[in-house]
């Protein structure tokens, strides 16, 4: 039964994002979105998904919404406390199924940038107009998780024909116009050995893009048209040509995910605020 109260596109997001968590998955999650969507995955149809995060927490049981990946609530139901480094090690040896990752600019091969914007080379440096905060792990995660999901605001800003700078690659990195991709700097491709990297599906405020097979250029799998958003309203808030012709309106949230995320997750609306 579809949720008959209104929802917002945050809720929507996270609904999107849960949906796609298959149950005994390794999640790496980050603060925020991500991690309620998690929540609500293990809640309904992946009980058995491990969530685990950069600071070396495994399969966290928490009862209340950890603030940040070192918070003290994801040691709630641990089974293993391994540091960030080993962590790391993990992906290294693709034992992470799933990662999510943000940004402030994804491009239409999902290159993501965190780092900056307005971006000058002087003297053999990167000068950069604003500042981020930078990668973390999010390099790493984007390299070599067996899937990617980005989840970001839908603005034209945001969403550009070329990031300003790579701090996570997608399918494609931009060397010289160069567009061999991941295999050029040998992050290796899902079709060379079966499903080992690259950005899978971007959900945003607007909608849930995907990733053509063959040219790897995103386009539009469905929106969120109870919110009144319309292809042609995903187009105009695009800053590339994106293509909508197979766009489908999105399932909307049940009664129970919305109740879940309201009353059991986010109760206090810490991350679900608009």
């Amino acid at each position: 039964m579809n949720g008959k109260d209104d929802y917002t596109a945050l809720e929507m997001m996270v609904v999107q994002a849960s949906r796609m968590i298959r149950d005994g998955e390794v999640v790496f999650v980050g603060t925020g979105l991500p991690m309620i969507a998690s929540m609500l995955a293990k809640y309904l149809h992946a009980p058995n998904a491990i969530l685990c995060c950069e600071a070396g927490f495994w399969d966290s049981r928490f009862l209340h919404i950890p603030m940040t990946v070192g918070d003290s609530r994801w040691y709630v139901g641990s089974t293993w406390c391994a540091g960030q480094s080993y962590m790391f090690s993990l992906l290294q040896r693709r034992r992470i199924d799933l990662g999510f990752l943000g940004g402030a600019q994804v491009d239409k091969y999902g290159n993501i940038n965190s780092t900056g914007v307005g971006v000058q080379l002087r003297d053999g440096y990167y000068v950069f107009g604003k500042r981020f905060e930078g990668s973390g792990g999010a390099a790493d995660i984007a390299s070599m998780a067996n899937r990617v999901i980005i989840m970001m605001k839908h603005e034209r800003r945001r969403f550009v024909e070329r990031v300003d700078y790579i701090t996570s690659p997608g399918w494609y990195v931009w060397l010289h116009d160069f567009k061999d991709g991941r295999g050029r700097v040998r992050l290796v491709p899902r079709w060379e050995l079966g499903m080992w990297g690259g950005p899978e599906a971007v959900i945003s405020t607007m909608g849930v893009m995907r990733f053509d097979e063959e040219t790897k250029e995103m386009y539009v799998e469905s929106y969120y048209s109870e919110l009144g958003v319309t292809p042609e309203e995903i187009k105009r808030n695009t800053a590339f040509d994106i293509n909508v012709d197979e766009a489908e309106p999105a399932e909307p949230p049940t009664e129970r995910e919305l109740e879940l995320l309201r009353e059991h997750i986010d109760p206090e609306h810490i991350f679900l605020r608009e």
